[in-house]
């Protein structure tokens, strides 16, 4: 047999929730198959069998948060399965009501819990206080019961009831209760209420602490594309037969983000009630959708040191790990500075929240042809049609002021419109 332990997802990592089990008890798992989903404060991550085998036991329900390295499942041969146990047989009618049953050792109740499907948390608890899982309701999923039911009755000063001894007779079977449904609706079908994820209120803690902590203020500047296109158009194919993904206007970005930070190195920063921490590295963190249910940011390590097809190739595979839940916490820590690339849903200007501790955001926004003014070889003007967007920045006023911002940004248009990108590829 097999225990499955929570994992160590991360070095500051010390406890994770079962948001979800792909298996359920009796069912056959192969070897680096999906299991089941677990949430950290940090990520969602889908965790494989470490082995192949029959699923014997389920430890640890959907919902429960429990300790890294708690035992969450066994895996080992199917004929290991224990038994289930024969129907009792009915006792012989009596005459006069039974004597009152004396009160249940500890180390029954210790048994009874055992058998019980519970938390290691709560299985200890109950334990502990000498206490009957059958004398308490539980409000977890399926009717499961929380470690915070247990705390309840122990704070209340509950006492372990004795089980009660009577003659048996048919019933039904006991209805498990349905898991909570994750919408309802309410008022007909006016509303729905949709709790939510962990993503989700994680994200939204970020964001509203971000607000509350820096001083934002928003730049942008309007970028000629054009040189960048032309080269995305002359190496398309080869691109595509060599990498297996499209060349899109991202990695150009964040090319020149790279090189423009090298210039001016204050961006790239920490802002503290004492002093500004230059970062004498950059860690580039792209903002990635998860198909309309959360928002992560994935980090580009050491991105200075990295060419524009190296860039390229580390934001595709931290984009597919992401919506396939296989990123690690340390796949999004340590960021220094975030590009958000809203851009391929056509948006003109947008003002990104600051991704904190750092000091600055850039926004990328759709690219569009449009006539612009170029000037000739002879010094005249004309009217062409180019690609144009816009890039905004987001930046804490606290850490620099405007004039080192709008340089910032300015070269930032300047190698996206003027460098030789040919040569870069």
């Amino acid at each position: 047999m097999t225990d499955i332990t929570m994992p160590q997802l991360g070095e500051t990592i010390t406890e994770g929730t079962i948001t979800k089990w792909f298996k359920t008890v009796g069912e056959t798992v192969s070897e680096d198959e999906v299991l089941y989903e677990v949430s950290t404060d940090k990520v969602d991550s889908e965790v494989p069998s470490p082995c192949s085998g029959t699923v014997l036991e389920i430890r640890v329900p959907e919902g429960e948060t429990v300790d890294v390295g708690a035992v969450l499942a066994v895996i080992g041969e199917a004929e290991m399965a224990a038994p289930s146990p024969a129907p009792p047989l009915l006792p012989e009618p009596v005459l006069s009501a039974p004597p009152p049953a004396p009160m249940a050792p500890p180390e029954v109740l210790g048994a009874a819990a055992a058998s019980v499907l519970l938390s290691p948390v709560v299985r200890r608890l109950l334990t502990d206080n000498a206490l009957d899982p059958a004398t308490i309701v539980g409000t977890g999923i399926g009717g499961r019961i929380t470690r915070d039911d247990v705390l309840a009755v122990v704070n209340s000063g509950g006492q372990p009831v004795a089980p009660v001894v009577s003659t048996p007779s048919p019933v039904a079977p006991p209805v498990v209760p349905a898991p909570a449904p994750e919408v309802v609706r309410r008022d007909g079908d006016r509303d729905e209420v949709i709790p939510h994820s962990n993503i989700r209120r994680r994200s939204a803690e970020h964001l509203r602490r971000s607000l509350d902590t820096s001083a934002h203020v928003y730049m942008a500047t309007e970028v000629d594309f054009e040189a960048v296109d032309r080269v995305r158009r002359a190496h398309r194919e080869e691109w595509n037969d060599a990498e297996g993904f499209s060349l899109t206007y991202l990695p150009f970005v964040s090319r020149a983000v790279v090189d423009a930070i090298s210039e001016f190195p204050e961006v790239n920063a920490t802002f503290t009630d004492e002093a500004l921490i230059v970062h004498k590295y950059l860690n580039l963190g792209i903002a990635v959708d998860l198909d309309f249910m959360g928002l992560m940011v994935p980090v580009v390590r050491d991105a200075g040191s990295k060419r524009m097809r190296a860039i390229a190739r580390e934001i595709r595979d931290l984009g597919a790990r992401a919506r396939s839940k296989k990123l690690t916490p340390d796949d999004i820590s340590n960021g220094t500075f975030t590009i958000t690339n809203p851009g391929p849903h056509g948006t003109l200007v947008t003002m990104p929240i600051i991704n904190q501790p750092q000091v600055a955001i850039l926004s990328t926004d759709g690219v569009k042809r449009r006539p612009v003014v170029v000037e000739l070889p002879d010094g005249s003007e004309s009217i062409a049609i180019h690609s144009v967007g816009n890039i905004v920045l987001s930046w804490d006023h606290r850490a620099f002021d405007g004039a080192y911002a709008a340089s910032f940004l300015n070269q930032v248009r300047n190698l996206l419109e003027t460098r030789d990108w040919a040569a870069e590829l």
